[in-house]
């Protein structure tokens, strides 16, 4: 069985990757996808109150279980859309070990940090500040397959580059290459 390709959407909160991933799924004709985001992952989680050191530890689980989620359905054949904010090194580093990198469609998604300001007020539902805490940080690690500025163009226009880019994906991949420069022999990060 062949694994499953996945479009992995990186970026900061309020950059507009859901609305792309939820377009991907209406316009991707050769398959079946499945959008995985790290959201929806969070929202699983029991609502008690934890402490920050209690919440820290169970936020890196989620992620690290997000990621073995993926790899997990792309093994078993399913295509995927990922839908992540690469906002800790250790995340990348992650999932360069976990995920197959010819696979992976590594997607930077942007937008100017006064319009991420201005969604995330128009959202409602994320603390104030948070894409621009996140916004050197994200993109950090400098290297994609592609990229797209969802102020310059709709949700529907980056699914619709996405979708054409996808059987050109270059070789090696970004996340080959970052591999490469990133984990030591391919499997042991250099550092976390």
């Amino acid at each position: 069985m062949a694994s499953g390709r996945i479009i992995f959407l990186n970026g900061t909160s309020s950059s507009g990757k859901s609305s792309i991933a939820r377009e991907l799924l209406g316009v991707l004709d050769d398959g079946v996808f499945f959008h995985m985001a790290v959201d929806g992952f969070n929202a699983m989680r029991s609502k008690r109150e934890l402490g920050v050191e209690e919440l820290d530890a169970a936020l890196r689980r989620t992620r690290m279980g997000f990621h073995r989620s993926i790899a997990a359905m792309a093994e078993a054949g399913n295509d995927i859309v990922v839908d992540h904010v690469l906002s800790e090194p250790w995340r990348l580093l992650d999932c360069l070990t976990v995920l197959r990198p010819e696979d992976v469609l590594f997607v930077g998604v942007h937008c100017p940090l006064d319009e991420l300001a201005r969604r995330e007020l128009a959202r409602g539902d994320r603390s104030h500040g948070l894409a621009a805490h996140q916004y050197d940080l994200v993109h950090g690690h400098g290297d994609y397959d592609l990229e797209c500025d969802t102020s310059a163009a709709s949700p529907r226009e980056c699914a619709r580059r996405i979708k054409e880019f996808l059987p050109h994906r270059p070789s090696p991949t970004a996340f080959t290459r970052l591999r490469r420069r990133h984990l030591t022999d391919g499997r042991e990060p250099l550092t976390a």
